[in-house]
């Protein structure tokens, strides 16, 4: 049975669309419940043997012109057999310029979370990232393509920041106050809100992407590659023998620093802070800060950089790959 029909009950939807992956969240009997699917694809040469194989197992996939493209999870494991790259539909936290069938794959990746709206009034809040320097043109691009993605699906479409997405799923019991931080593929989005209104919101163009694509230049390994033994093995833990971990760990360094770096000098150069009465928290989410150590690691770049706002507390979200989906579902509910 596709996943959509086991989880679209016609409640409000929450959308996470990452450079890595998407997510979505939903309502089930007063819990959320989530799906993902890798945001990427491979094509595959075409055999009627190939195709009715895939489909007797269930992976998905279209026919297009003469070969096979499987997208989502499985597009990572046909890739790595294969010795070849996933092809991204988005890149940077928008969609790929580079990439011809981004905006179909991307399409079929959605439909097979969610399939059609149950009715024209069933609310899905979408994910956008924040302005870094020189994308504010291809966001507007992105955010309007996926809209009308959305709205063709029959929902009643809306966008939410990711950073601020993150401070709805995360930050409840300080009233929305606070510090989000999405570390995703792309960008590592940051918001502060203050009782949940968006004060300061802006985008790093380092993430997860940076990392592996720098790391398999260092190693000469495949970008694929480089991401799975990320996701599965790496830690922070000083010097590593091994050259792949010993990569990504100076990348990740780079990444930290360039991200509590950006936060400093927009917070010293914002105008429009609130005054705040007491510290405040600040929350961590997304792949990038699955690997354990992160928290630490951050924690201590900030203290050496003099941070200008006085924290309550530095915490990875409990569950880091769903904050941005719940927190786009939290939005969508409190609209009905």
């Amino acid at each position: 049975m596709p996943q959509h029909k086991q989880l679209n009950n016609g409640s409000p939807v929450g959308l996470d669309v990452g450079t890595s992956r998407i997510v979505t969240a939903h309502r089930v009997d007063d819990q959320f419940q989530y799906q993902t699917q890798l945001n990427a694809f491979v094509n595959l040469p075409y055999s009627k043997m190939t195709e009715n194989v895939l489909a007797k197992e269930n992976v998905p996939h279209s026919v297009h012109g003469s070969g096979i493209v499987v997208h989502g999870n499985e597009s990572e494991r046909f890739a790595d057999l294969l010795s070849v790259e996933t092809r991204r539909p988005m890149s940077r936290g928008v969609l790929n310029p580079e990439e011809p069938q981004s905006l179909t794959q991307i399409q079929k990746i959605i439909q097979s979370l969610i399939g059609p709206a149950k009715s024209k009034s069933q609310k899905l809040y979408f994910s956008v990232p924040a302005a870094s320097p020189g994308n504010d043109d291809s966001i507007t691009y992105h955010e309007a393509s996926l809209r009308q993605i959305l709205t063709e699906f029959g929902y009643d479409v809306h966008s939410i920041n990711e950073g601020l997405a993150v401070v709805y799923a995360e930050l409840e019991n300080s009233n929305y106050t606070g510090i989000g931080i999405s570390c995703g593929g792309g960008l590592c989005n940051v918001c502060l809100a203050y009782l949940s209104v968006p004060v300061l919101s802006f985008s790093v163009n380092k993430g997860g992407d940076f990392i592996d694509t720098s790391a398999a230049s260092a190693t000469g390994d495949l970008i694929n590659r480089i991401r799975i033994t990320k996701e599965d093995s790496f830690h922070f833990n000083g010097y590593f023998a091994d050259k792949t971990h010993q990569a990504l760990s100076i990348y990740y360094e780079d990444m930290i620093q360039t991200l509590v770096a950006s936060m400093k000098e927009a917070l010293l150069g914002s105008k429009s802070l609130p005054k705040l009465s007491r510290p405040i928290p600040l929350v961590l989410s997304g792949g990038s800060t699955l690997p354990k150590g992160f928290r630490d690691r951050f924690e201590k770049a900030l203290l050496a950089s003099d941070f200008p706002i006085v924290l309550s507390e530095v915490r990875v979200a409990s569950n880091p790959l769903e904050s941005t989906a719940k927190g786009a579902l939290i939005a969508a509910l409190s609209e009905i």
